[in-house]
């Protein structure tokens, strides 16, 4: 394997930067920097640590205009995208900052023999596994929540955003982290997969696909060691019988071409029933042939490049599996010409089980229309897929919908009559083969601490 790697520009294809990778020798003493300045960062003061955590938000703010240069020439993002982007990251720190001392808190317990007091303590080195889709976003979610609670972290980023990775340290020590609180390590998976071994790795978080995080978890799990894994989806999206259609299709469009399509919580499978079908069908078809592929620096640029060539050629395997199968094309399906990784949004319907569309995860701008007898058909139809991460609903019965979502949908989110990606104060995570742990919402600051009881005796 390479000793170094080109980062290369989705829209042009044209080469960004050479890095060179970190040998294994070097991996592991970036982590023995890390495991010796967790033993004095543990030690410093909560409130100094969220301090540098609202640090960090100012240093993200004030090089926006760099890191959404980044996102879009080393991935393809669609500029506005990346604004929201640097935005969300921000505000996932001021977050963080805020309910952190609240969350970290020691608490009196009884105890009949005298008192108990229950602690979160910091465990040590955290690994990071993060992708490339939400290249700022993915590492923040994980990192401050783990710097703040005391922990130490080294990250392996995916090798088509080095440049980001680098940013990323950068901005933590900008913002006054001492070095090596936070590392970027520039390794390849194989490099990574060894570091799981390392004594002083404590715990791995991973994002990616199922396949690979399992593994992940197999490893660490071998070890003792604690995981935390976001792993991909294929989302079902219901229009059920009292769904306002307008709002359906709007709303549907965005959440399946959102970054490009390539969002593990975007929307992909859309249940309708039969009642709703023809006119739901009519509305996506309408306007997501009439989404503008192009420069994702343009303004009026709905849909930007996919990230990289081989994410486009598998997708495009993936539909054409699924149309040998019996799936049949609305739109699109076809890679156009011309330079840029793109694929035009699309539609699959009569997308059956046993068919990449209904099965996997499309990791692009490809939509299934499944249809559905009734509401209670496109529930069971819903939940049978191996995946679990988010959901929608569309009804205009606000109380029934959310019966449905709370009791009945296997997934760890849902929305109803709208889509959003994460939000600070709400938990993120899923079920099933989509994972397991929670980031945000102050969840994702207690899964790497030590829940410690201190059980204190009287002696009198």
């Amino acid at each position: 394997m390479s000793n170094s790697i080109q980062t290369i520009n989705p829209f042009t294809e044209a080469p960004l930067q050479n890095y060179s990778l970190l040998s294994a020798s070097e991996a592991e003493s970036a982590v023995n920097h890390a495991d010796d300045t967790f033993q004095n960062w543990k030690l410093v003061p909560l409130s100094k640590r969220v301090k540098l955590a609202n640090a960090l938000a100012e240093q993200i703010e004030h090089n926006k205009t760099q890191l959404v240069k980044l996102m879009v020439e080393e991935m393809g993002k669609v500029q506005s995208q990346g604004e929201q982007e640097v935005d969300l990251c921000a505000g996932i720190c001021r977050y963080t900052a805020s309910i952190a001392e609240k969350e970290l808190a020691n608490e009196e317990r009884d105890y009949q023999q005298g008192r108990a007091i229950v602690t979160y303590q910091p465990i040590g080195v955290i690994l990071g596994i993060q992708p490339w889709n939400f290249p700022l976003y993915q590492v923040i979610r994980y990192s401050i929540t783990n710097v703040v609670a005391g922990n130490t972290t080294v990250m392996k980023h995916a090798s088509n955003v080095f440049g980001m990775a680098l940013k990323i340290q950068e901005l933590f020590e900008a913002a006054g982290f001492p070095r090596y609180v936070y590392q970027s390590l520039l390794i390849d998976g194989e490099t990574a997969s060894k570091l799981i071994e390392h004594d002083a790795i404590k715990g791995v978080t991973f994002t990616g696909s199922d396949a690979i995080g399992k593994k992940v978890a197999e490893q660490a799990a071998k070890r003792s060691k604690k995981t935390v894994l976001e792993l991909g989806s294929n989302d079902a999206y219901l229009v059920l019988d009292d769904a306002d259609i307008e709002l359906a299709v709007k709303t549907c469009v965005k959440a399946r071409v959102i970054n490009n399509g390539e969002t593990c919580v975007s929307a992909k499978r859309f249940i309708v029933t039969e009642k709703n079908y023809d006119n739901f069908k009519q509305g996506i078809t309408q306007a997501m042939m009439a989404l503008k592929l192009g420069d994702p620096k343009a303004e009026d640029t709905d849909l930007g490049p996919m990230a990289r060539k081989d994410l486009r050629e598998t997708l495009h395997e993936q539909v054409t599996e699924s149309i040998k199968s019996g799936a049949t094309v609305v739109c699109g399906c076809e890679i156009p010409k011309g330079k840029g990784y793109f694929y035009p949004a699309s539609i699959l319907e009569n997308v059956t089980p046993g068919m990449p569309a209904y099965d996997d995860e499309l990791f692009g701008p490809v939509a299934a229309l499944i249809k559905a007898k009734n509401d209670e058909d496109a529930m069971r139809i819903a939940n049978d897929s191996r995946y679990g991460l988010g959901g929608g609903i569309f009804s205009k019965n606000e109380e029934a919908a959310i019966e449905l979502a709370t009791k009945h949908f296997d997934t760890g989110m849902v929305n109803i009559n709208g889509y959003g990606l994460a939000q600070p104060n709400l938990p993120f995570g899923g079920v099933k083969s989509s994972g397991y742990g929670r980031e945000h919402g102050g969840f994702g600051i207690k899964e790497f601490v030590n829940i410690k009881s201190i059980v204190i005796a009287e002696t009198a």
